[in-house]
């Protein structure tokens, strides 16, 4: 999310960082550049002009002329413009009130509202630890209601069945006498869509939230839409009594206008962004966070965050015992650690949250896709438990019998090895005197061997060029 516009202001901001002294001539120059980066981002005219007002009148005043460091002072306006923007503070479920409490989602139709409710009830149930029931009262789109029992399956919340013969408000009604009698905390109520916004459809929704006094009614809009989800969310926000929005598909847009226009739009914050199709790929949205991403300053405490809720403590902590006992770094530990990347949503996300790795998030999108990660695992799960824990007993008739178990090439084998013992390298330098700083420049060789040219953003070539 966001590559276009961090490419564009990095590079902005870096002719400007650089400057003993601001004067009015470099400041108009790097505004105009601000100015031409959101709206190619897609960022509303109105939202575009508020920022780069916001940023001239601090820049131009005391605040950056009495800096040691102007250039600085700078970049550190634009990031608190940016803040601004985006909404100042982090905005919280409200669900302090008498349970159930009842979260009404709304949205057209395509935006992804129904797996939207799933991955919320995921949250909600795992995060906060709440006892959580959906319903479904969309009754005019095919298979909405199994779409939704299926879904709350999967992440294991109670479901309240509805079929399409009832009307919305006793569906929901019904819901909320049953979350109560089985002391479910939350109550996410799934509604119709529409291709289009109509009179039809927000006068059902209207009649649905005065009847049920929702804790919450979230708004869920396609964030690929550009400055049309944050019309759209303002049509919805002056029909509805909005608490917030979710933007989805927020892993597929790169130009970030979205979630730059919604809050100023609106005046609503944006609550959660979806970060893929997993189940789990739903994040609270932090506007610090991320204006800090779209500066290509990284978002450390959402990757530490991720991984304490996403990788498995217990494999962890045995890898620890065993790399700090000095045994062998072997095939199946190198499976599981490919198996937690993937759970971390694969090196470009990672790399998308690190200080400085921004840039480089693209080029592993593009060249060490998770497609990779699922072959080397085919490749190792076609070995014997024994050429696991020992790859020097693989000669040449049992490459052969794992490549054709796997449906790879020599090569293909060949190179995983090569990682492995790459990696197998870095633990050594863990466990000894200074091991971290070993073990990053390990971490460089590591990405040059998987695809990435030449390791870490010094040796990138062309990484600093606009795309």
């Amino acid at each position: 999310m966001f590559e276009n516009l961090t490419d564009r202001l990095s590079e902005t901001l870096k002719s400007v960082t650089g400057q003993a002294k601001l004067t009015e001539d470099n400041i108009k120059g790097a505004l105009r550049d601000v100015r031409m980066a959101l709206l190619e981002a897609d960022v509303a005219l109105t939202v575009v002009k508020d920022f780069v007002d916001g940023v001239k009148e601090r820049a131009v005043g005391k605040e950056v002329l009495s800096s040691l460091s102007p250039g600085q002072a700078f970049v550190k306006i634009v990031q608190d413009e940016l803040v601004r923007v985006l909404g100042a503070d982090t905005a919280k479920l409200n669900l302090s009130q008498q349970p159930p409490a009842v979260i009404l989602m709304a949205g057209l139709q395509g935006a992804g509202k129904t797996t939207t409710v799933g991955k919320l009830a995921k949250y909600l149930k795992e995060i906060e630890k709440k006892s959580v029931m959906v319903v479904s009262a969309d009754v005019y789109r095919p298979a909405a209601i199994e779409q939704l029992r299926t879904l709350a399956e999967s992440v294991d919340v109670k479901f309240f069945p509805s079929d399409n013969s009832q009307k919305p408000v006793d569906i929901a009604n019904a819901a909320i006498k049953d979350a109560k009698l089985q002391f479910c905390d939350v109550l996410i109520v799934d509604t119709a869509g529409r291709l289009a916004i109509d009179d039809a459809m927000m006068d059902e929704i209207k009649a649905l939230n005065a009847a049920i006094t929702p804790a919450e009614t979230l708004f869920v809009v396609d964030a690929m839409t550009g400055q049309d989800a944050a019309n759209t969310a303002k049509a919805f926000g002056d029909a509805l009594p909005l608490t917030g929005v979710v933007l989805t598909k927020a892993d597929a847009d790169s130009r970030g206008g979205a979630a730059l226009s919604v809050r100023t739009i609106t005046g609503k914050p944006i609550k959660f962004l979806g970060m893929g199709e997993k189940i789990d790929a739903l994040e609270p949205f932090h506007p610090d966070r991320i204006a800090s991403r779209i500066l290509g300053m990284g978002d450390v405490l959402s990757l530490i965050e991720e991984a304490e809720q996403k990788l498995d403590k217990k494999k962890a902590e045995k890898l620890a015992r065993k790399v700090s006992k000095g045994k062998r770094f072997d095939l199946e530990d190198f499976r599981d650690q490919l198996q937690q990347m993937k759970n971390m949503g694969g090196m470009s996300s990672m790399l998308d949250k690190m200080p400085g790795m921004g840039g480089l998030s693209q080029v592993a999108q593009d060249q060490v896709d998770n497609k990779m990660f699922v072959q080397m695992e085919a490749i190792i799960n076609s070995m014997t438990p024994a050429e696991r824990r020992n790859p020097d007993l693989l000669n040449g008739s049992r490459k052969r019998r794992i490549t054709q178990g796997s449906g790879t090439q020599i090569q293909d084998l060949n190179r995983l090895l090569k990682q492995h013992k790459q990696m197998q390298k870095m633990m050594k330098k863990m466990s000894q005197k200074g091991g971290m700083q070993k073990m990053m420049r390990g971490m460089q060789g590591m990405m040059g061997q998987a695809g990435l040219p030449g390791g870490l953003p010094g040796g990138v070539p062309g990484m600093n060029k606009r795309r």
